[in-house]
């Protein structure tokens, strides 16, 4: 498979795999994994947040 990433798109997964000590093949599968349970919540009708630990202040995930 072929994938076309902007440079910018390339670090960003480089540094990712550099972080989390993974391969591109499987940061990417996790992402996919990721993505498609929030999909699937998503079509249930549940609704994504982010907390922030200290204010508690929420936001909601805007998915197209």
């Amino acid at each position: 498979m072929t994938l076309n990433l902007t440079d910018a798109e390339m670090r960003v997964l480089e540094e990712l795999c550099a972080k989390k000590d993974l391969s591109k093949t499987a940061l990417l599968r996790q992402a996919l994994r990721l993505y498609q349970v929030v999909e699937a919540r998503l079509e249930k009708g549940d609704k994504l947040f982010f907390e922030d630990d200290r204010t508690k202040e929420k936001a909601e995930v805007m998915m197209l």
